[in-house]
């Protein structure tokens, strides 16, 4: 059988997910490849990839996928790392910049304004730039690293999944694993349980810490910073509470028109033990 091929997120929040795959042996028998949120999207819609950490709004775009159970990437608070930066108050925002890493955060951030904020407002997207964004336009929709770097000192700031929270009392979920259906035929690899094992290794203690060393000069953060993101303000299981946040969140997002319509959430069945 051919080696499945995984598009991954490189950006810290995906780290402990990858841990097995980076750390492990669970590597060994996968090729992966790196990339932003919406190219892993894409990479599945096109085949190119057979699983993926796709984003929650991809799912409703790409045919033929199913979601590997219990793992995401999610929050129940503040996240940090998925901002709308403004120059003015929120209620005079007329133009927004979007970033083009994204899928799920602008449609959330579209969704917010729909809803909740006001609509009228022009959207653009735009390269995750922030000087760039907010010389040409009101805000910015900044995610991942980028948005962990800025200096929320000098701009009004919103966190949309601590925004999502305070208008619907629900976790939000920002990204899952899924796989190409026909690809599932083509392994004997139980990969739900790959991928669950990888995410609990990676979020053991002694492995947060040796995250947060390599990663903390890389965003020119505090090893502290690092592992209360990590530990505080992503949550990574995809329980009963963020499945109803995710199903809320589709059909807010598909009512105002920020997303197409609904599907049903599928999820790869688990594997059975061999007869003895």
């Amino acid at each position: 059988m051919r080696r499945l091929r995984i598009s991954a997120i490189s950006y810290l929040n995906t780290a402990p997910l990858m841990w097995d795959f980076e750390h492990a042996g669970a590597g060994s028998v996968f090729d992966i490849s790196y990339t932003v949120p919406s190219q892993c999207a894409a990479q599945l819609a096109a085949g190119t990839a057979d699983i993926g950490i796709i984003p929650a709004a991809a799912y409703l775009t790409v045919p033929e996928l199913v979601i590997l159970p219990g793992v995401a990437i999610a929050s129940r608070q503040a996240v940090r790392s998925i901002l709308l930066v403004s120059k003015v108050p929120l209620e005079k925002v007329r133009t927004v910049a979007l970033d083009t890493s994204s899928l799920t955060s602008v449609a959330l951030a579209k969704t917010l304004f729909a809803k909740w904020w006001g609509g009228g407002r022009t959207f653009f997207s735009m390269a995750p730039q922030i000087e760039t964004m907010l010389a040409e336009h009101d805000a910015a929709l900044v995610i991942g690293d980028p948005a962990l770097q800025i200096d929320r000192s000098r701009y009004q700031a919103y966190d949309l999944a601590e925004e999502w929270l305070r208008l619907t009392g629900k976790p939000f979920v920002f990204a899952f694993w899924a796989v190409r259906e026909q690809a599932v035929g083509e392994t004997a690899l139980d990969l739900a349980q790959i991928f669950q094992r990888s995410r609990d290794h990676g979020l053991e203690p002694a492995n947060l810490a040796h995250i947060a060393r390599q990663w903390a000069p890389r965003l020119k953060l505090s090893e502290h910073a690092v592992k209360s993101y990590l530990t505080q303000n992503i949550h990574y299981d995809l329980d009963e509470a963020c499945l109803e946040g995710l199903q809320l969140f589709y059909r807010a997002a598909v009512e105002c028109g920020a997303l197409p319509g609904i599907r049903e959430l599928r999820f790869l069945e688990a594997v059975k033990p061999a007869s003895p």
